[in-house]
């Protein structure tokens, strides 16, 4: 998990959707967590990473504790994100 610069969250009631990426923009791997499965997911990820997802209800909170590991959090307004999720297949 060194080599991870960058995650996505795309952000759910239950599940969450996770892409990790390094510098050179390579797609590190790819998950899909349930609650407590992020919370321990953002505590094992290097320090420093940024950390992107939509801004929506729950956004802050998540952003917070990303940010209480030591992450640096973007949050994304809605009509941004979607040209990102055109490429993903889930």
């Amino acid at each position: 998990m060194e080599n991870i610069a960058r995650v996505g969250i795309d952000l759910a009631k239950k599940v969450f959707h996770v892409t990790a990426v390094d510098d050179t923009g390579a797609m590190v791997e790819r998950r899909k967590l349930r609650r407590a499965g992020l919370q321990s997911y953002l505590a094992s990820l290097p320090r420093g990473c940024v950390v992107a997802m939509e801004a929506c209800g729950s956004a802050n909170h998540w952003g917070r504790l990303a940010a209480w590991h030591g992450h640096t959090v973007r949050l994304m307004s809605p009509q941004y994100v979607a040209p990102y999720m055109k490429g993903c297949s889930y």
